[in-house]
């Protein structure tokens, strides 16, 4: 086999593992970051949430205390407005959603699927968990969601979820007297959700990666052609003139042509030792014919 053709097979094989091992690691970390991007995307929806809750109980609940007497106003409750609120985002961003998904809801829209009572028992069962964060099958694609624990730590919610006899009669007229009770302190009653898409963070991870990997290959193909230049002109062609010259001089053509060389590298120093030792064989063979 010719010294190009081992060459290329071992710069090929290292050119293989590292753009395998380039590709690997790449797409790791591509898709690590756009998981990442997108569950900061649901911690803003979260906190957004959280901000429209505590603003709804400090500052819109309060102006109402008088009018919640003769008529329960929902708008008065945390939940209720944080719901509210991201309804008019969902009609901008239909595959977002926020729900406070309820075990035994007061209205029944907060009421928790299969799917959502899993969530809340695991929160229930483990109370060390304060964010969980998982990946399910959505009919819109794969959606990523943050979860974290509804739990009752103060107690004016009890006023209106302890019992019926306590609980607000205006509240009781408007949903009835069926669910939204029982509620005990400390209780984790529920969880906020917010489903964020995966589809575009993911796919605009791949033609990244797809992206990187194509000038990745680029460059290799680049550097494999100019290699093999180089090979080829500071190589292959002075050895094979080498080669052809030394042969020239086996069969006694002493008069082929001169070992000579400019060059300081190792063929250079090469074609010199060549030379001297043409010029040994000259003296030898004129001595002999004497």
């Amino acid at each position: 086999m010719k010294l190009i053709w081992k060459f290329n097979l071992v710069l090929l094989a290292i050119f293989a593992i590292g753009f395998v091992s380039a590709g690997y690691v790449s797409h790791i970390v591509l898709q690590n970051n756009a998981r990442e991007e997108i569950v900061q995307n649901a911690r803003v929806v979260m906190e957004s949430a959280l901000a429209s809750r505590t603003y709804t109980n400090t500052q819109i609940k309060p102006l109402l205390e008088a009018q919640l007497k003769e008529k329960f106003l929902p708008q008065s409750v945390p939940a209720f407005a944080a719901t509210e609120q991201f309804a008019d985002l969902h009609k901008k961003f239909p595959e977002f959603s926020y729900k406070e998904a309820t075990l035994n809801p007061t209205n029944p829209r907060d009421r928790a699927t299969d799917w959502e009572a899993d969530v809340v028992n695991v929160f229930r069962n483990t109370p060390e968990h304060k964010e969980l964060i998982g990946e399910r099958e959505t009919p819109t694609g794969r959606s990523l969601y943050l979860a974290r624990p509804i739990q009752i730590t103060n107690g004016a919610c009890l006023v209106c979820h302890s019992t019926i006899e306590v609980a607000p009669k205006t509240m009781v007229d408007l949903y009835g007297s069926a669910n939204g009770f029982g509620w005990k302190m400390n209780e984790v009653i529920g969880a906020q959700l917010v489903s964020v898409p995966m589809s575009v963070p993911i796919a605009r991870a791949n033609h990244t990666l797809k992206t990187f990997m194509l000038a990745l290959a680029g460059v290799f193909a680049l550097t494999f052609i100019a290699l093999n230049v180089m090979l080829h002109t500071i190589v292959i062609r002075r050895v094979t003139h080498l080669s052809k010259l030394a042969d020239e001089v086996s069969l006694g053509h002493l008069d082929a042509g001169d070992f000579h060389s400019r060059s300081k590298d190792e063929i250079g120093v090469l074609t010199q030792a060549l030379g001297r030792m043409k010029t040994s064989l000259v003296k030898a063979m004129k001595m002999l014919e004497d």
